[in-house]
């Protein structure tokens, strides 16, 4: 083989190699890691005519601890700490027919980075129960990607009568730090003011409505941001590795095919 044709074959080689480098690394970045953050979030409150009504009810500023995305996807409803019943003690469960989630609707907004990722969570509830009249309360989680589920907000005590759809409820909330792009899935408690029991649920299991939510937060929506990926750092640095690997490939390849033009 001729010395001109072996330059020419090492260096498609080292192309190819290079090509292949960017492409791997490229993978190793595309899925965003977990936010470690702490989570912020603002949720307005509606009632009294549902989304018709213009002026919240309630807006509230959230602060929780950093998001939960691995471990058993357990059933919040015990042992769940919401800041309405005291200690955090375990919650009582009565779920039966005395309450029911008769229609629930959610609608995601906010997209300024047109990536498909939304901040804003819109959540329409229709409760109704047996009785004429009864005081509760629910509470909202998410599960990031399939993990355990994360309280993000807890609505003030309302007030539902029997089957009537005039007590629809609104809680619109807008994601602002801690919550990686990614799938999130929802749940829904509802409390009985009463007696503080666990009354009825309502998630992605009743409804599709509720699963695969496509969500990032505010500091992640960012026009301005392009399609910032982040990289797992071990030592060095992978990113570091990848780079000079490639790098190194790329100005190998350059002076093979530049001394393959001088012969």
């Amino acid at each position: 083989m001729s010395t001109e044709a072996t330059y020419k074959k090492l260096t498609n080689r080292l192309l190819t190699a290079f090509s292949a480098v960017l492409i791997t690394a490229g993978f190793a970045g595309a899925s965003e890691i977990p936010a470690t953050e702490a989570r912020q979030s603002t949720s307005q409150q509606h009632s009294q005519g549902g989304r018709d009504s213009m002026a919240p009810r309630t807006i509230t500023d959230d602060r929780y601890a950093p998001l939960v995305t691995s471990g058993e996807r357990s059933k919040p409803g015990q042992g769940a700490d919401h800041g309405k019943l005291s200690g955090g003690s375990a919650v009582a469960q009565n779920i039966g027919n005395d309450f029911w989630f008769y229609y629930v609707d959610v609608q995601l907004f906010n997209d300024f980075d047109n990536d498909g990722y939304y901040h804003g969570i819109d959540v329409l509830l229709d409760v109704d129960t047996i009785y004429e009249v009864a005081d509760v309360y629910a509470v909202l989680y998410l599960s990031y990607e399939g993990g355990p589920w994360n309280e993000y907000a807890v609505t003030d005590t309302f007030a539902i009568f029997g089957a009537t759809s005039d007590d629809e409820y609104v809680v619109v909330t807008e994601l602002k730090t801690g919550y990686p792009r990614g799938s999130y899935d929802l749940l829904i408690d509802l409390y009985d003011t009463y007696d503080g029991q666990l009354v009825a649920s309502y998630g992605p299991a009743d409804s599709s409505a509720l699963a695969n939510l496509p969500l990032e937060d505010y500091q992640r929506d960012d026009p301005r941001r392009g399609d910032t990926v982040v990289v797992v750092r071990d030592g060095g640095g992978a990113l570091d590795a990848w780079t000079l690997i490639a790098g190194g490939l790329y100005v190998l390849a350059i002076y093979l095919v530049r001394r393959r033009q001088r012969l």
